[in-house]
């Protein structure tokens, strides 16, 4: 029993075993391909030899793909262990050669890129041997998690008043609490009460994002609140539209604070909510591995820096 894990790992190849983590988290060996910048024979082929390496089935076919066995997600699972072991290690060399260089990819939704990533960049000016590539993504709040296998960072939000969703293996800095406040036509009659109420604004035509949104989650607040149902008149992800749209009087929205007062000045107003909490919390998510690279943690700790910035 002794000698029996150190025969198993004398037998697997870390970079196939890896392969199999990415299947258990892309779900086929294609999307693995496009991940891995291989072919998916080429993927097929590796995973063949991992099977025939431990011994046990480790794939079995399901209609016109493949998917784990049970022993394919127990192995899967210890290969996130093995793949945050060796970028611990790589993170020991790297400081032992007094680096942290290499590419780190950021994923960011629109407002937050907005909000953070011209400063983050400023900061990192401090660090050249950091490229830094920014890529906008903008899903519903317990989608970013899955972000993670494409991406070194992943800023993701989500409304400040449910439990946050379940993201097994992924590890989280928070950024930053932004309040979302009512944005309102300058000439409305709520536009200069210090606050509203959730009875105030319940009667009025909303704009909103898609549902599942952190935005659309606090409208569902607001209503229950209020004892009554949320007219929305129109539904889009784009922050700059929604504040377009409020400003020439064809509703009123729920706005982030920070990004929208920046850009909106003498355009529309910001009024906080009464008996209420709105806001969203905005957070860095990582794969364990990926979090323990110098140069990740080198762009995190700026981007929490220029978080700071910005009260909740």
């Amino acid at each position: 029993m002794i000698g029996e894990p150190a025969g198993l790992w004398q037998r697997v190849d870390p970079a196939q075993l890896l392969l199999l983590r990415e299947l258990a988290e892309h779900g086929s060996v294609t999307a693995v391909a496009r991940a891995t910048t291989r072919t998916p024979s080429a993927v097929s082929q590796q995973l063949k030899v991992l099977q025939r390496r431990v011994g046990v089935p480790l794939v079995e076919r399901a209609g016109r793909g493949v998917r784990l066995t049970d022993a394919g997600r127990a192995l899967a699972g210890i290969a996130t262990g093995v793949a945050t072991a060796l970028a611990v290690a790589e993170a020991d060399w790297e400081g032992y050669r007094g680096g942290a260089g290499g590419t780190v990819r950021l994923a960011v939704f629109h407002s937050a890129g907005e909000l953070l990533v011209p400063g983050l960049l400023d900061r990192l000016a401090a660090a050249p041997q950091i490229t830094l590539e920014t890529h906008d993504e903008d899903v519903s709040q317990d989608d970013f998690a899955a972000l993670t296998a494409d991406y070194d960072v992943v800023v993701a939000h989500r409304s400040d008043d449910v439990v946050p969703p379940a993201r097994p293996q992924v590890e989280v800095r928070l950024l930053l609490r932004e309040p979302l406040d009512v944005a309102l036509p300058l000439d409305h009659p709520l536009a200069r009460r210090d606050r509203v109420s959730p009875q105030d604004v319940i009667g009025e035509q909303w704009i909103a994002p898609p549902a599942e949104f952190p935005i659309d989650r606090v409208l569902t607040a607001i209503a229950a609140r209020a004892g009554a149902p949320v007219r929305v008149v129109r539904r889009t992800t784009h922050l700059p539209l929604m504040e377009k749209l409020v400003s020439h009087g064809h509703g009123v929205a729920l706005l982030p604070r920070h990004t929208t007062r920046e850009r909106t000045a003498g355009r529309l107003a910001l009024v906080p909510l009464a008996d209420l909490r709105a806001g969203r919390i905005v957070e860095a998510l990582m794969r364990p591995d990926k979090a323990a690279r110098r140069a990740v943690r080198t762009v995190v700790d700026a981007l929490v820096a220029e978080a700071a910035a910005y009260p909740g």
